[in-house]
C-alpha cells in the first residue's frame, strides 16, 4: 500500500466531520501502468451497519460505527483489502488485481439517505443517489422525496415554491451554501430557485438548533448544501430536460486539473420556458414563462498543509406570468406579473492543518453577494437591492485528547438593504459583528454533547446571546436518543419573506413600533426544544431503520402575517402574545425485499398564533397531517424504479366571508394526494435516461383565484394556494458524464 495521503475538505464542515467521528479516503486500481480512481468500489465496516460507495474519483467518506475499527474495501476484479483505522481518519489505498476468478466479493448496498449515529446533532444526509430519485431541478424541488421538508407553491401566479420545516415557514430554517451563508434577506424564498439541481452533491439537514459556528438565525433546523467541487465532479457532465409543460433545462458540468495541486470546476445551467398553459381556464398562467442562466466557476488548491477553495457565481433569472394578454384590452389594464434577478456572490476558504499537532487547524472563510431584483404583480411594484458581507475565523482543536474537541470563532456579518414598495422606500444597514464558542465531549460511544455559545452585538437591535446544546445518548445498543435546545434570532423581512401578499389585491398594512428598527418592528425570537430516537433491526436478514422526531419551537417575539382580519387587507404586526409550533414525526426504513427501500412517514403538527382578533389560533393554509410512502428498486441489469405518495390533510384557510358569495372560499381546504414515479435506465458507457410523471392522478385546486374574471376589483386574490396548480406532468431526461482523471 502507498504512503497515506491525506484529503480533508477547505470547507468548515470538512472539519467538523473529522472530528465528529468520520473517515474519508481514496481508492484506486492500477490500469495500464497508473493508478485510476475505483468508481463504485464498496466500503463498510467489519461486522457493522454501515457501508459507502466510491463515486467517480475513487473518493468515499463513511461515519465511524461504534466498536468497528476495521475496514473492508471490495472491487470487482480485485482482491478485497481489511483496513485496520483505529487511528486514521484519512487515507489512499490501491487494491491489487484478483488472481482467483472465483473469489466472492462481498458487498454492502448503500442508502440514499442515512442518519449520522455517532453525531450529537441529529444529521440526516441526502446523497446524489436519493436527489436523482425525482426530477429535482432546483433546490425547492430537491425535497420530493423527504418527509421531514415540506414543498408548496407561494402562490397560483408567480410558481414560486416555498418550504416549511417543523411546521413554520422556511425563513426560520437556515440554509448554507458548504456553510457559508446562502439563502437569506431578500432571497430567503425565491433564492431556493438559484440553486440547480445537479449542482448539489449532498444535501446535509438537520431540525432543530444547528452549530452557533453557523450564526445565530436558525431556529427550525438547517439545510446544508454541499456543492460540486473541482477534482471531485466528473470531467464532462450534461443533463437535459423537458417536460409536458413546456419546461427546457440544460446543465453542463466541467472540471480540470491546473498543474499538480490546482483543479478548477465550471458548471452552467439554463432554463426556457414558453409555452403558456391555463388548464383550468381562469384567464391565468398556470405557471410563468421564464428565463434562467447560472454560471458558477471554481478553483481548489491542494497540499499536505494548505488548502482554500475560491469562485464566483452569477445569477440572470427572468419570469413572466399573470393574466393572458387575449381579445379586448380590459378596463384597468391587464394584471400581469414580471420578476427579473441579477445575482452575484463570491467566497474564498483557506483551511490550515498544523503540522505539530494532528487535529488541530484554522479555517478563514469570506463570502460577498449582491443582488437586485425587480418585480412587478399587477398595480404593485416591489424592487428590493442587498449587498452582503460575511466574514469567519475558526480554530479547532483539542484538550488532552480528541474526545475533548473546542472550536472558536470571530464572525462579521454586514447587510446594507434598499426595498422600494409602491411610493415607499425601506432602507437599513446592518453590521453585526460576533464571538462563538464550542466544547465537543465524549464518553466513549455512550455520550456525547457540543455546548455552544455566541455572543453577537447588531447595531440595531444591541448585544445579544445565542446558546445552544445538543446531546446524544446510546440507551442500548443500536438505540440512539438525542436532545437539542437552542435559541435564534432573525431581523424580518417581510416582503421578502412573503411574497404571496403581492399576488392579490390587497392593502399592505404595517402597524411599526419603533422607526428606529427595520420596518418599525422588532426582531424575531423564537427558542426551540428538540428530542428523537433513531433505532436500527433486522428483519428477515434485511435491515430496517424507525426514528421518531418531536420538537417544539416557542417565539419570544415574532412578526405576524394577519390575513384574516379583512379579506381586502393583509395586516402586519408584531406579536401580542403566544406564538409556537408543536411537530411530531415517525418514520421507518426497510428493505422489503432485495434491491427494494421503502420508507413510510406520518408527520403531525400543531402551529397556532395570537391574533389582534383572536387568541390561540391554528396558522392558516398549513396541512396539520401529512403521511408519506417512497418505494424504490433497482434491477441487476441497471433499471431504477422510483415510486412517492403524498398525502395531505386538510388546511384552515384565511376568511373571506365579508366578501360577496362569489368571492369566497370555504373555511377549509379538502385533503388531497399526489403520486410521482420515475424510471431510469442506466447505460455501462455513462449514459442515463430518465422519464417520469408528477402528479399521476392528476389532483389540481379547482379555485385557485378569487375574482378572475375582473382581476382589477378589490377582491382579487391569488394568494390563497393550498394544493397543486398545473395538475400532471410528464417529463423525460438524460445524464453523460465522463469521469475526470486524477494526477
Amino acid at each position: 500500500m502507498k504512503r497515506i495521503v491525506f484529503y480533508l475538505s477547505l470547507t468548515l464542515s470538512g472539519l467538523a466531520l473529522q472530528a465528529q467521528g468520520f473517515i474519508q479516503g481514496r481508492v484506486l486500481i492500477p490500469e495500464n501502468g497508473k493508478n485510476v480512481p475505483a468508481v463504485a468500489a464498496d466500503v463498510f465496516w467489519m461486522d457493522g451497519e454501515t457501508g459507502t460507495q466510491t463515486n467517480d474519483e475513487g473518493l468515499f467518506r463513511l461515519e465511524r460505527e461504534a466498536g468497528s475499527t476495521f475496514l473492508i474495501i471490495g472491487y470487482v476484479g480485485f482482491r478485497s483489502d481489511t483496513l485496520d483505522v483505529s487511528e486514521r481518519g484519512d487515507f489512499e489505498v490501491v487494491l491489487q488485481p484478483n488472481d482467483a476468478l472465483n473469489e466472492v466479493i462481498v458487498s454492502h448496498r448503500v442508502k440514499s439517505t442515512r442518519i449520522d449515529f455517532m453525531s450529537s446533532i441529529k444529521v440526516e444526509n441526502i446523497s446524489e443517489k436519493e436527489l436523482q430519485k425525482a426530477a429535482c431541478c432546483n433546490l425547492a424541488e430537491s425535497f420530493e422525496t423527504s418527509p421531514a421538508v415540506d414543498v408548496s407553491f407561494s402562490d397560483a401566479i408567480s410558481g414560486t415554491k416555498q418550504i416549511r420545516m417543523l411546521g413554520l415557514s422556511g425563513r426560520y430554517s437556515q440554509v448554507t451554501i458548504e456553510n457559508l451563508p446562502g439563502l437569506r434577506g431578500i432571497s430567503s424564498v425565491i433564492g431556493l430557485e438559484y440553486i440547480p439541481g445537479t449542482w448539489i452533491e449532498s444535501v446535509q439537514l438537520n431540525k432543530g438548533t444547528g452549530s452557533v459556528a453557523n450564526g445565530y438565525e436558525s431556529m427550525t433546523g438547517q439545510i446544508n448544501v454541499q456543492l460540486r467541487t473541482p477534482g471531485e465532479t466528473d470531467k464532462i457532465f450534461v443533463n437535459a430536460y423537458a417536460n409536458q409543460g413546456g419546461r427546457l433545462e440544460l446543465n453542463l458540468h466541467g472540471t480540470q486539473n491546473v498543474g499538480k495541486r490546482m483543479s478548477t470546476a465550471t458548471l452552467v445551467h439554463g432554463k426556457y420556458n414558453v409555452q403558456e398553459n391555463d388548464r383550468n381556464k381562469d384567464g391565468f398562467l398556470d405557471m410563468p414563462l421564464s428565463q434562467h442562466i447560472f454560471l458558477m466557476h471554481r478553483w481548489k488548491y491542494f497540499s499536505e498543509y494548505l488548502r482554500f477553495q475560491f469562485g464566483l457565481t452569477g445569477v440572470s433569472f427572468e419570469q413572466n406570468g399573470g393574466q393572458l394578454q387575449e381579445g379586448a384590452i380590459p378596463r384597468g389594464g391587464w394584471w400581469l406579473f414580471k420578476t427579473k434577478v441579477s445575482r452575484l456572490d463570491g467566497f474564498y476558504k483557506m483551511g490550515i492543518l498544523s503540522k505539530s499537532r494532528e487535529g488541530r487547524s484554522g479555517a478563514i472563510m469570506l463570502k460577498s453577494t449582491l443582488t437586485d431584483q425587480q418585480n412587478i404583480y399587477g398595480s404593485k411594484q416591489y424592487d428590493p437591492w442587498e449587498f452582503s458581507l460575511f466574514g469567519n475565523a475558526v480554530f479547532m482543536d483539542y484538550i488532552r485528547n480528541t474526545n475533548r474537541l473546542i472550536k472558536a470563532g470571530l464572525q462579521y456579518h454586514r447587510d446594507d438593504v434598499r426595498e422600494t414598495v409602491l411610493d415607499t422606500t425601506y432602507e437599513r444597514v446592518e453590521s453585526v459583528p460576533g464571538i462563538y464558542g464550542e466544547y465537543t465531549f465524549k464518553q466513549g460511544d455512550k455520550f456525547s454533547a457540543v455546548v455552544g455559545l455566541r455572543g453577537d452585538y447588531h447595531n440595531l437591535y444591541g448585544a445579544f446571546v445565542t446558546p445552544r446544546l445538543h446531546m446524544r445518548y446510546e440507551i442500548a445498543e443500536n438505540w440512539i436518543y438525542r436532545l437539542s435546545l437552542g435559541r435564534g434570532l432573525r431581523t424580518p423581512n417581510i416582503f421578502a419573506d412573503n411574497p404571496r401578499i403581492f399576488a392579490s389585491n390587497r392593502n399592505i398594512i404595517i402597524h411599526s413600533e419603533d422607526n428606529g428598527l427595520p420596518y418599525g418592528l422588532r426582531p424575531e425570537i423564537a427558542w426551540n426544544l428538540g428530542m428523537s430516537l433513531v433505532t436500527t433491526f433486522k428483519l428477515d436478514y434485511r435491515e430496517g431503520q424507525v426514528a421518531v422526531d418531536l420538537y417544539r419551537t416557542q417565539f419570544t417575539d415574532q412578526i405576524v402575517l394577519d390575513m384574516d382580519q379583512n379579506p381586502q387587507e393583509v395586516n402586519i404586526y408584531a406579536l401580542e402574545g403566544t406564538s409556537y409550533s408543536n411537530s411530531i414525526q415517525a418514520q421507518i426504513d426497510y428493505e422489503l425485499a432485495k434491491r427494494l427501500d421503502m420508507r413510510l412517514a406520518y408527520r403531525w403538527y400543531d402551529v397556532r398564533q395570537d391574533y389582534s382578533w383572536g387568541s390561540d389560533v391554528q396558522v392558516p393554509l398549513l396541512a396539520r397531517q401529512r403521511a408519506f410512502t417512497n418505494l424504490a428498486y433497482e434491477t441487476k441489469n441497471d433499471w431504477k424504479f422510483d415510486a412517492t405518495f403524498n398525502w395531505n390533510g386538510e388546511q384552515r384557510l384565511p376568511s373571506t366571508s365579508e366578501n360577496p358569495e362569489d368571492y369566497r372560499m370555504p373555511s377549509s381546504s379538502v385533503d388531497f394526494s399526489t403520486v410521482n414515479a420515475q424510471v431510469t435506465k442506466v447505460f455501462p458507457f455513462g449514459l442515463e435516461l430518465y422519464a417520469g410523471m408528477e402528479n399521476i392522478f392528476d389532483q389540481r385546486q379547482e379555485r385557485a383565484i378569487l375574482s378572475a374574471d375582473a382581476p382589477n376589483s378589490e377582491y382579487f386574490d391569488a394568494s390563497l394556494v393550498w394544493g397543486p396548480i398545473f395538475g400532471r406532468n410528464t417529463y423525460f431526461g438524460l445524464r453523460y458524464r465522463i469521469a475526470s482523471e486524477k494526477h
